[in-house]
């Protein structure tokens, strides 16, 4: 009889904690989320051959596999253009061993060729005339976000927007989190 109450007791340990963690699942739902940027329904860029502002040919089918922050912009790039490109570059920059595992693209809106300076000071960005594609059309800001940074995962589908005016320190906090979670890229 002492046999049987301890196999019960055993069992009763092993599968409790079992039934809660199922029912948590299916039943509570946080009230919010650690990510610092906002999640977007997953979708995937089109694919289309593009040329960077130096005549090279570009396709983000070439950098899948990585996980790529985009900034979508016109070539003029204003004083706020350049600080997202700044804050871009330093987000990279602060994932030391992990940086090689994000890449940087500046989607340029219109004709307007950059200045040569800023493309010297944004070295291996890969900066890419985007008028008129279908592309950008992903990347499009609409009245409350009309220039924000955006994430692209490994698999090539935009997932995350960060504000128009975005703090950085929590930027890279969100890559922190995400290279030490993810596996991808």
């Amino acid at each position: 009889m002492k046999g049987k109450k301890v196999l019960i007791v055993l069992a009763v340990i092993c599968v409790l904690p079992l039934l809660a963690s199922y029912a948590m699942y299916f039943l509570w739902r946080p009230d919010s989320t650690v990510n610092y940027g906002q999640l977007l329904s997953p979708r995937a860029l089109p694919a289309e051959a593009l040329t960077t502002v130096d005549g090279k040919p570009f396709d983000f089918a070439s950098i899948k596999g990585r996980w790529t922050l985009v900034l979508a912009d016109g070539g003029a790039c204003d004083a706020k253009c350049e600080e997202l490109l700044y804050y871009i570059r330093q987000v990279r920059k602060a994932q030391g061993e992990h940086q090689e595992r994000i890449e940087r693209v500046w989607l340029v809106t219109d004709g307007t060729q950059p200045k040569a300076e800023l493309l010297t000071a944004i070295e291996g960005m890969h900066v890419v005339k985007a008028a008129g594609s279908a592309t950008l059309g992903a990347f499009a800001g609409d009245a409350t976000h009309p220039r924000a940074i955006h994430l692209v995962n490994p698999l090539g589908q935009v997932m995350m927007r960060y504000p128009d005016d975005p703090d950085p320190k929590k930027m890279i906090k969100d890559f922190q989190r995400l290279m030490k979670y993810s596996r991808l890229g």
